[in-house]
Order: C-alpha cells, then structure tokens, then sequence
C-alpha cells in the first residue's frame, strides 16, 4: 500500500483542519491520514495517507466530487503537489 504526502495552500487553516471533507472523499481509498502545518508558511498544508489503490484515488483527485472538497476546504488547487513513497 504506497503512502503519500500531498501539500497545498488554503485560504483559512482552521477551516481546514476543522473540515469533514478529507475523511468523507478519501475514506473509500485511503487510511491513517495524518494533517501537518507549515509552521513558517500560514496557509500551507499537508496531507500523508496509505492509498490502497492508487488509480482510485486519482479518480477521485479529478472527480467533481474531489474539486468540490476542496473548493469546500479552500484548497489553492494550483499549489496541489503530491508525492509518492519510493
């Protein structure tokens, strides 16, 4: 099972932190999701999870469901980097 780190600005990080979202989208592809703060950067943010398959989970990265987490969540999608365990 690979495990990620995906980083990206929001607009509002209590918001974030606070959001329902991350849990409702990936919970079908994901588990033991971890959140970090940027503690140099206010408004950037990171995700690490365990993707069972990864294919599903860019389904649901290019999803309308997926762009309207993170609409919700006030993701920059522009800043959006994701990384792959090696």
């Amino acid at each position: 099972m690979p495990k990620l780190i995906a980083t990206h600005e929001v607009d509002d990080v209590a918001h974030w932190l606070s959001s329902p979202k991350r849990a409702e989208v990936f919970a079908s592809v994901a588990k033991d999701i971890c959140t970090f703060v940027d503690p140099a950067n206010p408004n950037r943010v990171g995700l690490s999870m365990e993707v069972a398959d990864m294919a599903a989970f860019q389904a649901i990265m290019t999803s309308d469901a997926g762009a309207e987490a993170m609409k919700y969540d006030g993701v920059r999608p522009e800043t959006l980097v994701v990384l792959v365990a090696s």
